[in-house]
């Protein structure tokens, strides 16, 4: 891989960080974004966390998805790019613009500075929110095939980022993409070890479980997959030829409830977790005051099942279990003091 410099939006993020964790092991150069200097110090922390001490491998420039400025320098004279920084707030957000206006227009920023530079092949992050909204029938599994129909029922503004953004991309490299290379990598929920304080939404669950805030359990559903395979994933799309123009579902296996999570982590590592399923009134009752809840409600009892099939068939992909991502994912928040009540 020498000689070959791969750009990585939002390397203070979860799956930004351990991207460039494992492009540096693979021996690439990388260079990483962050919105200012200050965060430069953190990115290093997270890697020197991860076992990493990267010296000249790894450069910084400072770019935000809201500007124009500063994408032309952090995409110059890199091969690839993959674009993972977007917004993923754990709350739902004032107005739905707040996230759809930085993922969409910042994704085309990106496209544009890379098409511009030469880049070969651009990875994007979307999400398997781009694919299982708005649908009234969940009696199937879904697959690459499917989009979020923003016309549909309760569509949540992440959901409409995302759809919004990964339709755009495609749509820029069509007309205007000239010989610059698209793959997409379509995640579902995405845990497994931390690097450090600031949680990926998707790990607070298990934060959550794991400190007892929940005394009963919402009866909400989850489709899981490590970070770490997220990345194996993202860079099987950035090398292999026959991931040119394609999307890719990122899921390791059969959709669990919440309350399957917390008996994982109740037998795997004896964790006084609760296992009592709350009705789903209380829940809808509850979620008028926490902000965690409200976006969810509309989800309760209801399961969206995922293959990530192509992935295996096409790019070898082989992701780890539900069990082992979980469990792993309990021991770095362990691990970090991110957990008060574990015992």
């Amino acid at each position: 891989m020498s000689g070959e410099t791969v750009l990585v939006t939002g390397g203070s993020g979860f799956v930004g960080a351990h991207s460039i964790l494992r492009l540096l092991d693979a021996g690439y150069t990388v260079r990483t974004t962050v919105r200012s200097p200050e965060r430069e110090k953190y990115v290093r922390g997270l890697l020197r966390a991860g076992g990493a001490e990267p010296g000249d491998a790894l450069g910084f420039a400072f770019a935000d998805l809201t500007s124009d400025e500063g994408w032309a320098t952090a995409v110059r004279g890199c091969d690839y790019v993959l674009h993972v920084a977007s917004p993923f707030p754990p709350t739902v957000p004032r107005h739905e613009d707040d996230l759809i206006v930085p993922a969409r227009d910042g994704a085309l920023r990106v496209l544009r500075a890379a098409r511009d530079a030469g880049v070969r092949r651009v990875v994007l992050t979307s999400s398997f929110a781009a694919m299982s909204y708005g649908h009234t029938s969940l009696d199937r599994t879904f697959t690459e095939r499917d989009w979020t129909d923003l016309d549909g029922p309760h569509v949540s503004a992440y959901a409409k980022s995302k759809t919004l953004a990964e339709r755009a991309a495609w749509d820029f490299v069509e007309r205007e993409g000239g010989s610059l290379e698209l793959a997409v990598v379509n995640p579902v929920g995405v845990i497994g070890p931390v690097l450090g304080p600031e949680l990926s939404t998707s790990s607070t669950l298990i934060q959550r479980l794991l400190n007892r805030e929940m005394p009963a359990l919402p009866r909400l559903s989850f489709a899981l997959v490590d970070v770490r395979d997220v990345v194996d994933l993202h860079l099987r799309a950035m090398n292999d030829p026959a991931a040119r123009g394609e999307r890719f579902l990122a899921v390791a296996g059969e959709t669990l409830w919440i309350a399957d999570i917390a008996r994982v982590l109740r037998d795997r590592l004896g964790a006084r977790v609760p296992l009592r399923q709350a009705p789903n009134l209380l829940v809808r009752l509850a979620s008028r005051t926490d902000p965690s809840l409200r976006g969810a409600v509309h989800d309760l009892g209801k399961v969206k099942r995922a293959s990530s099939e192509k992935a295996r068939r096409v790019l070898g992909w082989r992701p780890r279990s539900n069990e082992e991502l979980i469990v792993d994912s309990a021991h770095s928040l362990m691990k970090f003091g991110l957990v008060k009540n574990a015992a």
